[in-house]
């Protein structure tokens, strides 16, 4: 069981988004509501989410405040409110820009952090976002998908016509961007090949081709437990791109060559990873999910209809079918980041009855 301490502030609006991610990493949460933090959220926001600390059975895993207020950091640090249990501390400040510098509450923080506390702070003051919020607990307690190393590719290829011109596709990167970032607040050690996506930081592998996406995957994937594959590679290149800037013309007569298949270079390479491929389709997914799971040789497929704007290319929410050898889930219109949490589930359940190396 987590126990969640929610404090006054603005940052108790993410508290039920953070009950959620621990619930869906299967972690029971011991609520409480500290003064002042009805003033921003209420009791019902946590149906279902969240219980009484009394009523949960087993050992406190985590304390978690989230928000922390000034207040509460100076009371803990005093030692005149007790962390709870013998259990981790973690803490995510949430303060006014003046408050944050202040002296004392970064006397308290540095304290805190010497015994051995773990304080996640945002920009500004303000609460760090909740996936940070969930990797921090799930870094001192072991998140379900901790110690796996998982490969994620995201965005889409463009291949270039001339040294300005390409052909690429109207994939925006936010369902691969959901799974890596899904998979990171599970515990999981995450790299991202990001095919024309806007983004940095540690793990994370720039791309623009089919080739330079090619020769990542294919090399990164030696090293990984398991591919979701989730960005649109293009299935053609110009033969002969020109290497500067072509001229307008009336007419131009493009040839273009068919790429290969990185799946299924993948799968022949490397037998024991755990392959997850995409399938976007215009219509009904599952037949062609079925058929990329036979075809390319993946463990699992996820397929779903570009073809509507609500779930299409660009969407922040999305609809898929997810099938493998002998079973298929459907998991309805949602934030993408909560469909990346169910086809999560579904991997870390597939990996562990195939024998392979998880922890869900």
């Amino acid at each position: 069981m987590i126990q969640l301490h929610v404090g006054p502030g603005p940052g108790a609006l993410e508290a039920p988004e953070l009950c959620r991610r621990l619930l869906a990493a299967g972690h029971q949460v011991g609520l409480s509501l500290e003064p002042g933090a009805t003033r921003f959220v209420g009791p019902l926001a946590f149906s279902g989410l969240a219980h009484d600390p009394a009523a949960l059975p087993g050992p406190v895993a985590a304390v978690v405040h989230a928000p922390a207020s000034a207040g509460t950091i100076a009371r803990i640090a005093g030692g005149l409110t007790s962390p709870g249990e013998d259990a981790p501390l973690v803490i995510a400040p949430d303060l006014d820009p003046q408050s944050a510098l202040h002296p004392a509450v970064r006397d308290n923080l540095s304290l805190l952090r010497g015994w051995g506390c773990t304080v996640v702070e945002g920009t500004g003051g303000r609460m760090a976002p909740v996936q940070e919020i969930a990797r921090a607990v799930f870094g001192v307690i072991g998140g379900p998908l901790r110690g796996l190393k998982i490969l994620v590719s995201a965005g889409g290829t463009r291949e270039p016509i001339d040294g300005v011109r390409y052909i690429g596709n109207r994939s925006s990167g936010k369902m691969g961007l959901a799974v890596a970032e899904e998979a990171a607040a599970r515990g999981a050690e995450v790299t991202v090949v990001a095919a024309n996506v806007a983004g940095g930081g540690s793990g994370w592998v720039p791309v623009e081709t089919f080739g330079e996406i090619r020769e990542e995957i294919l090399r990164r994937a030696k090293e990984a437990d398991a591919l979701v594959m989730a960005a649109a590679v293009s299935d053609f290149t110009p033969a002969a791109p020109f290497p500067g800037k072509m001229k307008r013309k009336e007419k131009l007569t493009l040839e273009l060559v068919a790429t290969g298949d990185i799946l299924r270079e993948v799968r022949a390479g490397n037998p024991d990873l755990f392959v997850v491929g995409f399938a976007a389709i215009h219509g009904d997914p599952v037949d062609e999910a079925r058929e990329k799971l036979l075809s390319k040789g993946a463990d699992l497929v996820v397929g779903n209809d570009v073809s509507r704007d609500d779930i299409g290319f660009g969407a922040d929410e999305n609809e898929v079918y997810v099938v493998s050898a002998g079973r298929e889930w459907f998991f309805p219109r949602a934030p993408k980041r909560r469909i990346a949490g169910a086809i999560l589930d579904v991997m870390a359940e597939e990996m562990s009855k195939k024998g392979r190396k998880s922890n869900g």
